[in-house]
């Protein structure tokens, strides 16, 4: 005991707290990085710093007591057989779970709901409730799991989110007011409750009565969309109904995702072995020869008044290890049901990329294979010659992929996390595809100008001095990283700060340069952006619309002159009368099937354009 560490004996402690709670000695409590979860009675639970800080201690315990609460109160399959097909009914149906298995450990005990109501101030600061300036901007699932809380425990609403449940506090009390007593008294009967809980969302016409819920419809795609064998236990374990209902519940029904997020991070560990770019070296950039595509004609009407404090960083050198580990779980913490969803579509991606890869006949050939089509003839004229078929390997490209995501202060909140994970998961399954893929991030060191504007200052304002802000462009994940080692980093995209101006032409071309470099045969460059190039400092001091002019030109000299194909994804923004190749979604949930979509696309294309020559 002398040689054991504080964390080690916090976690000695935390175990048997759980074991306690839970009712279950074989409860085991891991300290994780990634998102908090648990499995039956495996808890991952987040790792405190070395120093223990109480902040962080709290987090742990809260989610700790929570997953040993669910463990020893929820009947899951009960759960199941009621859940509302509905997705928003679904997350609300969900959360309200939670908050009854919470309330039972909370009401019991005062150490215990100390503990939860730490873990909710810190799930509740991550919520859309907090920024929310307007009713139709809150989250339901989550004003219905505060309000529910503060009847059954009779714990306040957050400091943080009560501006956002006083917007719908009292429309809900006016309907379903009277219920929250009702599950009062029914929170020690999980059948009872759930009951209620119907009721209650049926009032709020959320859901319709059914005799018996069709719980197929969340995990009923047909063949294209059902999960291939490495990743079967990740969708299978999804939530218990519909992922989409998961993911719109949030942060305030993280534990309804368990087996999910066990299922993927056992997946994430068995692709880590024998995958290709195991042993890529990310340091031995290729020779950057002197290509004239490299470099925007002179025609083009820009400048930039000093390059001179630009960067081109590292994801690793903007903060420390262990930031970074943590940024990477408080992402994942962000994004608990969708991780499911984008991975069902990456499957899909996988399979369709994959079959055009290794999947291709002749026919009419001496041996090989009888061709079991052409038997008709032989019937008909017996002295026809038997055909034959042989299976051989189609030529598939050798292929890179840049994802260009804009890092600008719009894309903060939901934005930038899904951004993040849908590019994470991406770069996963075309990794198993043999598919180079590089994450890039652009933004700004500076709001309104850095010290480019200084020094601008300083040499008496010149007309007209071009861009006028340092520019950051960021690199997550080089093409020749393997897959692996870059997780991480993508939570950097969740530190506060980060996010800025965003000077689009720029950033296309230092992507593109970047591309042309690649010895792949085929490149294709996808953007993901919020709105047009916005930096104040230098649109202030400029010709109107010469952020968003260069930007079209940049465009227009990729998609004429650069063997690199160029697609875009304008999140509620029009990137189509930028982009030839372009869509727009309006919600930007939608995100994670956009891209494997048009990727997909693009392959099947290149496919096409072959059997058509």
């Amino acid at each position: 005991m002398a040689d054991q560490s504080p964390l080690d004996r916090f976690k000695q402690a935390l175990t048997g707290a759980s074991r306690a709670i839970a009712r279950d000695a074989e409860v085991e409590v891991a300290w994780s990085a990634d998102v908090p979860g648990s499995a039956g009675n495996r808890f991952r639970v987040p790792l405190p710093g070395r120093d223990l800080p109480q902040d962080q201690v709290t987090e742990a315990r809260g989610f700790a007591d929570s997953f040993a609460l669910k463990l020893r109160h929820h009947n899951a399959a009960l759960h199941a057989k009621a859940a509302p097909p509905e997705p928003i009914a679904r997350a609300c149906y969900d959360a309200i779970e939670q908050v009854r298995y919470e309330a039972l450990g909370a009401n019991r005990f005062g150490g215990i709901r100390a503990n939860l109501d730490a873990a909710t101030e810190l799930r509740t600061a991550g919520d859309k409730i907090v920024r929310a300036q307007n009713s139709s901007e809150v989250p339901l699932q989550t004003a219905l799991a505060l309000l529910v809380r503060e009847a059954l425990t009779g714990e306040a609403v957050p400091e943080k989110a009560r501006g956002g449940i006083e917007l719908v506090r009292d429309f809900l009390e006016e309907k379903v007011g009277g219920d929250f007593a009702a599950l009062a008294d029914t929170v020690a009967d999980q059948e009872a409750f759930q009951k209620l809980a119907l009721d209650m969302l049926r009032e709020l016409d959320l859901t319709r009565p059914t005799d018996a819920p069709d719980e197929s419809d969340s995990d009923s795609p047909d063949d294209e969309d059902a999960p291939n064998d490495e990743n079967e236990g990740e969708d299978d374990n999804q939530g218990e109904g519909d992922p989409q209902s998961a993911e719109m519940a949030g942060d305030m029904a993280e534990g309804e995702g368990d087996g999910e997020q066990s299922s993927d991070a056992e997946t994430d560990s068995d692709m880590s072995e024998g995958e290709p770019g195991e042993d890529g070296d990310a340091s031995n950039a290729p020779v950057r020869p002197n290509r004239p595509q490299a470099e925007v004609p002179a025609s083009v009407d820009y400048k930039a008044f000093t390059t001179r404090f630009d960067e081109e960083v590292a994801a690793p050198d903007l903060c420390d290890a262990e930031e970074l580990d943590r940024l990477r779980a408080y992402l994942d913490s962000q994004l608990t049901g969708l991780q499911g969803v984008v991975t069902r579509l990456a499957n899909r991606l996988q399979r369709r990329l994959m079959a055009q890869q290794n999947r291709s006949w002749d026919f009419d050939m001496e041996e090989g294979v009888l061709d079991a089509a052409r038997l008709a003839r032989v019937i008909i004229s017996p002295g026809t010659a038997l055909s034959y078929k042989v299976e051989r390997d189609v030529e598939f490209k050798d292929t890179i992929v840049t994802l260009l995501i804009d890092n600008s202060g719009s894309m903060r909140g939901r934005p930038i996390s899904i951004a993040a994970i849908s590019a994470d998961i991406l770069a996963r399954t075309l990794e198993r595809c043999g598919v180079k893929t590089e994450i890039l991030g652009f933004t700004t060191r500076a709001w309104k100008g850095g010290q480019s504007r200084e020094a601008w200052l300083a040499d008496g304002k010149p007309q007209n001095p071009g861009r006028l802000n340092d520019l950051r462009h960021i690199i997550y994940k080089q093409a020749d990283e393997p897959w692996r080692r870059a997780r991480r980093n993508l939570g950097l995209m969740m530190r506060e700060g980060l996010l800025k101006e965003n000077i689009d032409g720029e950033a296309l071309i230092w992507a593109h340069s970047r591309l042309l470099y690649r010895p792949e045969e085929r490149r294709i460059l996808m953007v993901i952006s919020d709105g047009a190039p916005v930096d104040d400092s230098t649109l202030s001091v400029n010709s109107a619309g010469y952020l968003e002019a260069h930007l079209r030109s940049v465009i227009e000299w990729i998609e004429k002159v650069s063997p690199v194909q160029l697609v875009a994804i304008g999140i509620g923004h029009d990137v189509t009368r930028y982009y030839r190749r372009a869509v727009t979604i309006m919600d930007v949930e939608q995100l994670g099937g956009t891209i494997m979509e048009q990727l997909a696309e693009l392959f099947e294309d290149e496919k096409g354009v072959k059997g058509r020559r």
